[in-house]
């Protein structure tokens, strides 16, 4: 059974080197251990400092993915306020938390979740930004053929990104939805 963690999760994510994710994985512990602590882990994405938002971005990523249903009530946030924070570690953990509630998302939200996905696609610097809304934006263009035909002109742009990463991944995703558009190959 996993301690309560006494102290404030502003305070457990603060500190230490900032690329190192600290005591992110106690807090998610904490949080899935008490469901009650989740609006705290919200309020984190409220700190002055920019590594403690980057590790509660993390956190709630995390404990959604384990308990999606719990983020249900907080879906507007996501496509508000939190999808405003021009911080790119929000940006990208923002992302990956409208993936894992997709489903749950009505077609009005959906259509906002993907809104912003977009303008995160095509207005942010930032590699990991770009890496992960393009496998979300696919993921979600599979099912919906509008999605699709405006993401291939901008896989097509980040193709030739100068982050190898970014290109790879933007020309694999190109390729991938080209050929999906295609349907199965027929051999006679």
């Amino acid at each position: 059974m996993t301690e309560a963690m006494p102290e404030r999760f502003t305070e457990a994510l603060t500190g230490g080197h900032h690329n190192s994710l600290g005591r992110t994985e106690e807090v998610v512990g904490a949080v899935l251990a008490d469901h009650g602590r989740l609006a705290e882990l919200f309020a984190a994405l409220d700190s002055p400092d920019q590594l403690v938002r980057m590790r509660a971005g993390d956190a709630l990523e995390k404990v959604c993915r384990e308990r999606p249903q719990w983020f249900e009530p907080h879906i507007e946030l996501f496509l508000t306020e939190i999808g405003g924070i021009e911080q790119p570690s929000v940006q990208w953990h923002t992302i990956q938390i409208l993936g894992h509630l997709r489903p749950r998302l009505d077609p009005e939200q959906r259509d906002r979740a993907t809104a912003l996905v977009c303008r995160y696609l095509t207005e942010s610097d930032d590699w990991i930004v770009l890496n992960t809304a393009i496998a979300v934006l696919a993921e979600w263009a599979a099912s919906d053929p509008a999605l699709a035909a405006w993401l291939a002109p901008e896989l097509d742009r980040l193709s030739h990104d100068r982050r190898r990463s970014v290109a790879k991944r933007a020309a694999r995703v190109s390729k991938s939805l080209a050929a999906s558009e295609r349907g199965p190959s027929r051999r006679g």
